[in-house]
């Protein structure tokens, strides 16, 4: 059986919702930067996640909901995990707590870092995902793999899943992601047309 792991920022989203959450805090422009810096691979995903989860903590949780529920999906992405849900998984770095309203309009099973809420409601970061693991736990239970993702941090789930996808819908990913991919596809309707083949 297969199971098709999605990226989720900039993958099945249109834009990368970090940035989008720091414009409430008129950071969106340092946290973009930030983001950018982690997707080439200049820092490591734990350190710049653990750094902009500190920044965007500082949002109201009711505030960071509202703004996550309105996030743009790729509806060709969107529609595609919707038809097969029993085969789509959503895999992100993104916190367990922000990404929920978005998880919610896909139906699918997902695989998110962790957070627990503080005394007043806050969200703290609990753990943070080790794609590459999530891929291999779901080798070991037999199910192959495809993989689909843009950036560094997606470089361990293709590394481990059977068959890898570089999508470049939102951004050009790094060369180095394109050269480890076994598919590189620009646009959503390309990347459901070759799906379907899986």
């Amino acid at each position: 059986m297969i199971k098709i792991v999605f990226d989720l920022d900039g993958t099945i989203t249109k834009v990368e919702t970090l940035p989008l959450l720091a414009k409430e805090l008129n950071l969106a422009e340092e946290i973009r930067l930030l983001t950018d810096l982690t997707m080439s691979g200049k820092i490591s995903f734990e350190k710049s996640f653990r750094l902009r989860h500190f920044v965007l903590r500082n949002i109201p949780p009711k505030k960071i909901f509202e703004i996550m529920q309105n996030v743009p999906l790729d509806e060709d992405i969107a529609e595609f995990i919707r038809a097969n849900k029993k085969k789509c998984v959503a895999v992100t770095g993104n916190l367990d707590a922000w990404i929920e309203p978005i998880i919610k309009k896909l139906g699918c099973d997902f695989y998110s870092s962790e957070s627990a809420p503080d005394e007043n409601g806050i969200p703290l970061l609990k753990k943070i995902l080790d794609k590459g693991e999530v891929v291999r736990e779901m080798k070991r239970t037999n199910f192959s793999v495809v993989a689909i993702g843009d950036g560094a941090n997606d470089l361990p789930m293709f590394d481990a899943a059977d068959f890898s996808v570089a999508y470049g819908g939102v951004h050009k990913p790094p060369d180095f992601l394109i050269r480890a991919a076994n598919y590189f596809v620009t646009d959503g309707k390309n990347l459901c047309d070759l799906l379907k083949k899986f």
